[in-house]
C-alpha cells in the first residue's frame, strides 16, 4: 500500500474507528523519507506532486506497532474479566511492554526495578510511544484498578489523548477524586478550546448517567464541610487553628449548600487558577441557550451567597493545617465576577434581547451593584488606614 493510500483510507476511516489504528505510534520519518524514491524515469517539473516508491516502515517502527497491538489486544481481553483481573496481574504485563519499548526505542529509564516509582518513571519516559490508544487503555485500566498515582501521570505528562479527556473527567467523577478532577481540568485548558468547552458542557447540562457518577462529588464536598464544623468546635485544637477551622466551615458551607451535585464540579473549574481567560471566553461564547441559563444561575447563586457572608473570603492555610483540600477549589468573588463578566461581555445582545434571561440578571444586578457598594466602602475605610498607618510613621519619624 502506498503511502498515499494510507492517508487516504485513514482519513475514510476517520469518523467509524473503533479500534486500534493501524499505525498508532509516532512513525520515525527520517528512515522513511531516506528510502523513497521517484515512481517516474522522467519527473514532470510543473507537477505538483510525483509519484514515489519505497514507502516502507523501519523494523524498530514496525516492532513497535506489532508490540502495542499484541499488548492491546490482550489488555483489552482481561478488562473483560473484572473479578479475576487484579494490581498484580495489570502490572505483571505493563512493565514488560513498557521496558520492551524502552530497550527498542533505546530509552534510558535511570532507575532501579525495585523501586517504588519504577512504573511510574516508566510511564514517564516512554509513555509517549504507546500510542493514542493503548495509551487510552493503559489509563482506562488504571481508573478502573483505582492505581491513582499513575493516572496522575498521564495527565501531568499529557499522555492522555485529547478526545479521551470528557471520559476522563466522567471517570474521576465517579471515583470521587477531586484532586484528580481539579488537575484534569488545568492541563485541559492547556491543550485549548475543544476540551475546556466539553468540560464545561458536561457540568453544565449533564446527562442522566452523569448525575448518578457526580454523587461521589457532593459526599466529598460535605464530607469535607462536616470535618470543618467539627475541628471548629474542637476545644483541643490551637486558637490559631481553630479560627482557620471557623473560616473554613463558613467557606465549605458556602460551597456546599444550595448548590446541585453538578454544579459542585464546576467550582474546580472557576477555582482553577491556570484556566485561560482567552480560551474561558472562547468556551463560554460556545454555549447553547439553556447551558448560558445554567451558568448564569450558578454564578447568581455565588453572588448571593458572598452578599449574605460578607465574612467568607479565601482560606489558604485551611488545606495545609486541617487537611481541608476542598478550601483550595472553592471559586472566589473576584473568580465569579470575572466569569460574570465574560459571559455578559460575549453575549451581552443575546441576552438582552432573550426574555428568558431577563429576570435572572434583574437578580444579579442587584447583587452586583450591593456588593459594589461595600466594595466601594471597604476602599474608602482602607483609604483612610492607609493614611493613618502613614501619618503614624511620618510622627515617630
Amino acid at each position: 500500500m502506498s503511502l498515499l493510500q494510507v492517508i487516504t483510507q485513514a482519513l475514510d476511516d476517520s469518523d467509524h474507528v473503533v479500534s486500534q489504528s493501524e499505525y498508532p505510534i509516532i512513525l520515525n520519518t527520517d528512515d522513511i523519507f531516506l528510502n523513497l524514491k521517484p515512481a517516474l524515469e522522467n519527473l514532470d517539473a510543473t507537477s505538483l506532486a510525483n509519484p514515489v516508491t519505497g514507502w516502507q516502515l523501519s523494523q524498530s517502527d514496525s516492532q513497535l506497532i506489532d508490540s502495542g497491538k499484541k499488548f492491546y489486544t490482550k489488555l483489552k481481553r482481561k478488562l473483560k474479566d473484572h473479578s479475576n483481573f487484579n494490581k498484580d496481574g495489570f502490572f505483571e504485563i505493563l512493565i514488560p511492554f513498557l521496558e520492551k519499548i524502552g530497550h527498542k526505542a533505546g530509552i534510558a529509564v535511570g532507575i532501579d526495578s525495585s523501586d517504588a516509582a519504577y512504573t511510574r518513571v516508566l510511564i514517564e519516559k516512554v509513555g509517549f510511544s504507546m500510542g493514542r490508544d493503548v495509551a487510552g487503555l493503559v489509563m482506562k485500566a488504571c481508573i478502573s484498578l483505582e492505581i491513582w498515582d499513575l493516572v496522575e501521570t498521564f495527565i501531568v505528562n499529557r499522555i492522555v489523548d485529547h478526545s479521551s479527556y470528557s471520559d476522563l473527567v466522567m471517570s474521576v467523577v465517579m471515583k470521587r477524586r477531586s484532586d484528580l478532577l481539579s488537575l484534569t481540568i488545568q492541563h485541559a485548558s492547556d491543550f485549548g478550546l475543544s476540551e475546556l468547552l466539553s468540560i464545561l458542557k458536561y457540568f453544565l447540562c449533564p446527562s442522566k448517567d452523569a448525575h448518578s457518577c457526580m454523587v461521589n462529588v457532593r459526599k466529598e464536598w460535605e464530607s469535607q464541610a462536616l470535618l470543618a464544623i467539627e475541628m471548629a468546635s474542637d476545644k483541643n485544637l490551637s486558637e490559631k487553628k481553630s479560627q482557620i477551622a471557623k473560616d473554613a466551615s463558613i467557606l465549605l458551607m458556602l460551597a456546599h449548600d444550595g448548590f446541585l451535585t453538578s454544579e459542585l464540579c464546576l467550582h474546580y473549574l472557576l477555582a482553577s487558577p491556570i484556566v485561560d481567560e482567552a480560551i474561558l471566553t472562547s468556551a463560554i461564547s460556545k454555549l447553547n441557550g439553556k447551558e448560558m441559563m445554567s451558568l448564569i444561575r450558578y454564578l447568581g447563586k455565588w453572588l448571593r451567597k458572598y452578599e449574605m457572608f460578607p465574612q467568607a473570603g479565601p482560606c489558604p492555610k485551611a488545606s495545609s493545617a486541617l487537611g481541608l483540600k476542598a478550601c483550595d477549589w472553592v471559586p472566589k468573588l473576584e473568580d465569579i465576577v470575572r466569569c460574570l463578566g465574560l459571559v455578559l461581555d460575549e453575549n451581552f445582545s443575546s441576552l438582552v434581547l432573550h426574555p428568558g434571561f431577563h429576570e435572572e440578571l434583574n437578580s444579579i444586578g442587584g447583587f452586583a451593584a450591593s456588593l459594589a457598594s461595600e466594595a466601594k466602602l471597604s476602599c474608602t475605610v482602607a483609604n483612610v488606614i492607609e493614611n493613618l498607618r502613614t501619618q503614624s510613621k511620618g510622627e515617630q519619624i
